[in-house]
């Protein structure tokens, strides 16, 4: 499927598939819903054009998120921006406002903080501690975006999207045989030192990584496709290779390194079931 123009994620998110999305999209076959598991900042979902979605993600905060702005629309958003003023941009408010996310148990008033924290936070990293707590210093933004644009190209989208907070297993297990299948799992490390990037408690750990290409394997049996973004290790090569997937190698720059001339370009696959 190949869009026509693309269309920006309202969150900041990295490893976010927004650049990627025309080449994804040459991947993806036809279907009537499109299914990820691993939705993350909905990039590839926002720009496809199948007819219905479903649409999960382990974090919860993330799935509430989507699910006040599928609701409410304009309303939700405009109360987001009541977070984004000069007074509220600095160290003291960002921890302030980290910290009443951390106790709330409202699922409203969370939903416009995770946004104001991810927008506020350091390079817009989800980074949660072992017990639960979101933890991601501030970021020091002059003058912080309010995505109001991209909130309402979603809210239009969404109409047709089921949004789910699931694991990987618990939301293949509703795919059918019209469906196709995106996933942007937490990608295998680089290094033993590398693995920052996993955003909810359990993180994926590589019996993860096998379990999602044997159900891929299977699913492609049944003629369902699946597409899987990784890091192109040799790793992630034998296991997909195994699988019985196609792989297309590429490079990405990386996004986040604290030391920006290291951001350099790293090796990424998208494996193809089916």
């Amino acid at each position: 499927m190949n869009n026509l123009h693309t269309s920006k994620p309202f969150l900041k998110w990295p490893g976010g598939k927004y650049r990627l999305t025309n080449r994804i999209n040459k991947k993806l076959g036809q279907g009537k819903r499109l299914v990820e598991p691993f939705v993350g900042s909905a990039a590839v979902f926002l720009n496809t054009d199948y007819q219905d979605y479903l649409l999960a993600d382990t974090n919860q905060d993330l799935i509430n998120l989507y699910l006040h702005l599928q609701s409410e629309g304009l309303v939700f958003v405009e109360y987001c921006k009541t977070f984004f003023t000069k007074k509220n941009n600095n160290e003291g408010k960002y921890y302030k406002f980290r910290e009443e996310f951390n106790a709330s148990t409202e699922s409203r008033l969370k939903s416009a903080l995770f946004l104001y924290l991810n927008r506020h936070c350091y390079n817009g990293l989800c980074r949660y501690n072992s017990k639960g707590i979101f933890n991601t210093p501030f970021g020091r933004y002059s003058r912080p975006y309010f995505p109001q644009n991209e909130m309402l190209n979603f809210f239009h989208k969404a109409k047709n999207a089921e949004f789910i907070c699931a694991s990987f297993s618990d939301t293949i297990r509703r795919i059918t045989k019209h469906d196709v299948v995106y996933c942007d799992p937490p990608y295998v490390p680089l290094s033993k030192t590398a693995n920052f990037t996993d955003y909810s408690a359990g993180g994926f750990n590589w019996k993860d990584q096998i379990a999602l290409a044997d159900w891929a394997s299977r699913l492609a049996t049944k003629g369902i496709q699946v597409v899987i973004s990784n890091h192109n290790t040799p790793t992630t090569r034998e296991l997909y290779l195994k699988a019985g997937a196609t792989m297309e190698n590429f490079k990405v720059r990386r996004t986040i390194s604290c030391n920006p001339d290291k951001r350099n370009p790293v090796g990424e696959l998208l494996a193809v079931f089916g």
